[in-house]
């Protein structure tokens, strides 16, 4: 770990060494005393000893534009603008931020686009996006019912946007909640460019994994007209891509932990088992332990499932913006629309031995591998260095899944708003907007059973595509059995209306002293709806379409030999299954109706909620600037006062599962002071200080939800807390920018941020009976009780979400940007822009049974990004290579103790086009270029570092994603 920051500070800092030895650049850049609006038209003076002024496009002018709203900035920002109207940098916007210092993406790996953003490291829900100011909330379509407050970026096309700002500070006119940070994506309007203006694109983008095509296109009209303008712009892309590897879903544990929890006596705690309960067959006659003792085979680990894992992912994206303008000279009024649809179809099929929940009781008359008669049998196994399990085990059960989910976002927002300069110096600004996102999610899948056999389960060949084979021939449709059926969907539905006036009045102005005042408020109402459906046990018995139930249909003679959409990559290891027998999409569907069967089935009232938010807020801001030791001091200072309101409609309990409705209402508000000043030591450095206070609020699923089973086969629910408090931080920043040239930066600065009222998963035990859940809530069989009857005493774990704790943060960003011009032809058109971040955290420890303590980090230590890029004359290139550390999840020991970490990611990407005119570009795009390996994993602290290399979870290949066609204006 510290060779790759070492290594990462120090090509930054070769970089800068190199820059400092250029001659040419030594005498830095003319620069105005103050910062001025961004301009493209760069001087060239120094290279070429004349004052031509050369009008920079393409990528170095975003670039150059970016750097100048950032040197006009009095806290820390950063911006992302486009290469002209309808022509952002990136095919995705959360792409071009991950280019920004401490900007790390996580992608969705359904469609290897970039989906949400953490800032510092902090996870997405701690960032607040705004469109045009005005806050919003998006739920992709295979995220529902996560209800947490991120916002998905894949479910906007780039070509609606034309500018993104970055606040890494808090300023009082910000909305509050972001603790990471303020992201602002601002839509093009007509009178951002002069005249009409006609901007097209057209691609096709291939998967090299799922090896299919799909058109992606936008057309974007604007035209002014005098004092009114017009603005329409529409995008469509589709894409498929397929990802596969190996899952164990749900972690590691052993056979000793595992083995604690069943059929606990009435009276007695029920002790901790890990993230699931099993035990091993180890007195069964056929038992043989080798080399080892029968202690180590029953404390080695084994995962939940060891399971192949495939997925075909098709999306679809549809986005519109429209907007009207007119402007005067003191009055700018626009109305703004944007409206997306997004669809993704994924077939998804899975194939392994089920651990989870397996045992054997003694005395039982089960049939050998099923209900209390499943315990594994060590035959011939072995342990890692890092205490896994695995070899050759009897009694195992193989499992086949098809699964397969529709999901669909639509997003409707709607902006109406209005500028008028009433004097010289005083301005007053108000908008009003509406929004609303509806997403829905239905899941289906059909499970399918080979009882008691023999199995080799083997990851040393390849741990993201390990040895799962058997002696029975698992393509036969003949040798499953035992069909089930899990059927459901769930909603989540954001609705915004928010109302935002602003004054603001410069006191005086003389040119080198300034004072100026801002003041206004902002109401937000949001309201969000969850609800599921669960059809399953409905789905068995409901006469079909085509006559018949499930039950009394022959199932298996509609079961295919083979993966729907054909044989699995390998990885080279032939004994990880490339083909197994599955349902097909058909069958689901429309044979067994089962969308259908959702919509006839009752919602689930344990887990639907409806919670409204209402936040009124004022601020009050002073903006100065003022001359000092012959250079520009400016500042701001500002108090933001929140009040939050909560309105919480979900459903109690009322016993015996039965549940009734219950209102709760909560608030509680907040001051949030903020301060940054900007002293400009000489016209090309800079140095900023900030400080304030900022919040982010919990997920509603954490506050409003009411008694949720998270996992069938776990004896585990989780409860709402409508008490629960928003995070708290204090955070401060102290940075230095020197602008050495034209477009060239090299900055450094540090960062703190004290959290508290951190939230934490309080866990205790309680009996069955005082949940008012139904034994149906539960797969009772894997409970042990095969007769669906879950006794009232029965230990059931309880999780709730408390406020407690403290999290601190400290860090360093580094960044650098530079074009070579200096350099002889033709590699003056070289340039690059780099970022590393490095954060140190303190709070959050993990305590293992021995009693070892190892303080977990629950954001990347470090990241960096580099970008590279070659602009000269029609052709252009570019590469971006992005990477974070590795980051823990949480610190809470579920009794197995492991520690789960995301691995390290390094994401390359590049572009290349050609200008051939004015009119036509061609260009070629590349996500995921090395098709990163991406997974979960799980250390022991107690045990050698490194179990990355083995104990795995979702390990999964994306593939890499090409892009070609042309764009242009007209």
């Amino acid at each position: 770990m510290a060779r790759r920051v070492l290594v990462g500070a120090a090509s930054l800092g070769a970089l800068a060494v190199h820059l400092l030895a250029v001659p040419a650049l030594a005498q830095g850049a003319p620069q105005p005393d103050s910062p001025t609006a961004p301009t493209a038209v760069l001087s060239d003076a120094q290279d070429e000893g004349a004052g031509e002024e050369i009008v920079v496009t393409g990528f170095r002018r975003s670039l150059a534009e970016g750097l100048e709203l950032k040197r006009e900035a009095i806290g820390v920002r950063d911006s992302i603008v486009a290469e002209d109207i309808g022509k952002f940098p990136e095919a995705n916007i959360a792409d071009s931020l991950q280019r920004i210092p401490g900007v790390i993406l996580g992608r969705d790996g359904a469609s290897n686009e970039g989906q949400r953003i953490s800032i510092r490291g902090l996870g997405s829900d701690f960032t607040v996006t705004t469109i045009n100011m005005a806050p919003v909330r998006t739920t992709s379509s295979l995220n529902v019912g996560s209800s947490a407050r991120d916002f998905n970026y894949d479910v906007f096309p780039s070509e609606l946007f034309g500018r993104v700002d970055v606040y890494k500070t808090p300023l009082a006119n910000l909305e509050e909640g972001g603790i990471g940070g303020n992201v602002d994506l601002q839509t093009p309007r007509p009178f951002d460019s002069n005249g009409r203006v006609i901007r097209y694109t057209a691609q096709a983008n291939y998967n090299t994994q799922s090896k299919e095509w799909g058109p992606r296109g936008s057309l974007l009209v604007s035209d002014t007209m005098g004092d009114f303008g017009a603005l329409f712009g529409i995008a469509y892309s589709r894409t498929v891509n397929e990802r596969s590897g190996f899952q164990s879903t749900g972690g590691y544990n052993s056979s000793v932990i595992g083995s604690g929890g069943y059929n606990t006596p009435a009276g007695r705690p029920r002790p901790l088992v890990g993230p699931f309960e099993f035990q091993l067959d180890l007195d069964n006659p056929r038992a043989n332990f080798g080399s080892l003792s029968r202690d180590q085979v029953a404390n080695g680990y084994l995962p939940r499932f060891y399971r192949v894992f495939a997925s075909n992912n098709e999306r679809e994206r549809l986005g519109l913006v429209g907007s009207l303008q007119y402007k005067t000279d003191r009055l700018d009024v626009s109305l703004d629309g944007i409206y997306s649809r997004l669809t993704d179809s994924s077939d998804e099929y899975t194939f392994g031995v089920p651990v989870r929940n397996s045992r054997t009781v003694r005395g039982t008359t089960s049939p050998p591998g099923r209900g209390t008669n499943s315990g594994l049998i060590p035959l011939n196994v072995q342990l890692d260095e890092y205490n896994n399990l695995y070899g050759t085990f009897g009694n195992t059960s193989l499992l086949t899944e098809s699964f397969y989910r529709d999901g669909e976002t639509e997003f409707l927002y709607g902006i109406l708003r209005a500028q008028y300069q009433i004097s010289d110096n005083l301005t007053l600004s108000a908008q009003g907007n509406l929004s609303k996102s509806e997403a829905h999610l239905s899941q289906n899948r059909i499970v399918s059973n080979i009882y008691s056999v023999d199995t080799t389960f083997d990851p040393s060949a390849d741990v993201s595509y390990p040895t799962i084979s058997s002696p029975v021939d698992f393509t036969n449709p003949r040798n499953w059995t035992d069909p089930s059926l899990g059927f459901g969907d769930s909603f989540e539905d954001d609705k915004q209306r928010n109302a935002r006036a602003v004054l603001d009045w410069t006191v005086f102005d003389d040119g080198e002293r300034m004072f100026a005042v801002k003041f206004g408020g902002s109401y937000v109402s949001t309201t969000k709806e969850v609800a599921r459906r669960d059809s399953s046990g409905l789905a068995a018995t409901r006469t079909l379409p085509g006559g018949g139930t499930f039950r009394t249909i022959d199932v298996f003679s509609y079961m295919d030999p083979f993966v729907q959409f054909g044989a699995l990559r390998n990885g080279g290891n032939d004994g990880f299954p490339s083909q197994f027998a599955t349902f097909s999409r058909d069958f689901v569907l429309n044979t067994l109706d089962a969308n259908g069967a959702n919509e006839e089935a009752p919602f689930l009232l344990n887990g639907a909620f409806e919670a409204e938010e209402a936040v009124a807020t004022g601020f009050l801001e002073g903006n100065f600037k003022v001359p000092l030791f012959g250079s520009e001091l400016r500042g701001n200072v500002g108090l933001r006062y929140s009040d939050t309101r909560t309105i919480i409609n979900n459903y109690v309990s009322a016993g015996a599962g039965r549940f009734e409705p219950a209102e709760r209402r909560g608030g509680y508000d907040n001051w949030l002071p903020s301060a940054s000043l900007a002293f400009d030591v000489t016209p090309e450095l800079t140095l900023r200080a900030s400080g304030g206070r900022t919040i982010t609020r919990n997920a509603l699923s954490t506050i409003a939800g009411s008694t949720v089973v998270p996992n069938v086969f776990n004896a585990d629910v989780t409860v709402g807390n409508p008490d629960l408090l928003p995070q708290i931080a204090d955070q401060y920043d102290l940075v230095a920018e020197w602008y050495f040239a034209p477009g060239g930066l090299l900055s450094a600065g540090v960062f703190q941020k004290d959290i508290r009222n951190r939230p934490f998963a309080f866990q205790d035990f309680v009996p069955f009976g005082s949940l008012g859940l139904s034994p149906s809530a539960f797969n009772a069989t894997s409970l042990g009780f095969p007769d669906g009857n879950i006794p009232d005493d029965f230990q059931i774990r309880r999780t709730v979400t408390i406020n407690q704790g403290d999290l601190n943060l400290r860090g360093l960003e580094l960044a650098y940007q530079q074009n070579f011009t200096f350099l002889p032809d033709p590699f003056d058109g070289l340039g690059v822009t780099s970022s590393f971040t490095y954060i140190d955290q303190e709070g959050g420890d993990f305590v293992a049974s021995s009693g070892t303590t190892r303080s977990i980090s629950f954001v990347p230590e470090y990241s960096y990004s580099i970008t590279g890029f070659y602009e000269k004359g029609p052709f252009s290139l570019r590469g971006s290579y992005n990477y974070r550390a590795k980051t823990g999840t949480s610190f809470n020991n579920l009794g197995n103790d492991q520690i789960v970490y995301f691995a390290p990611q390094g994401y390359l990407d590049g572009t290349v086009s050609y200008r051939i005119n004015d009119y036509i570009e061609l260009r070629l795009d590349a996500l995921n270029i090395t098709n990163v390996n991406t997974y979960t994993y799980y250390e022991n602290p107690d045990q050698p570092d490194g179990n990355g290399l083995s104990r795995r979870d979702n390990s999964f290949f994306n593939g890499t994603t090409i892009a070609f066609g042309i764009r242009g204006r007209i």
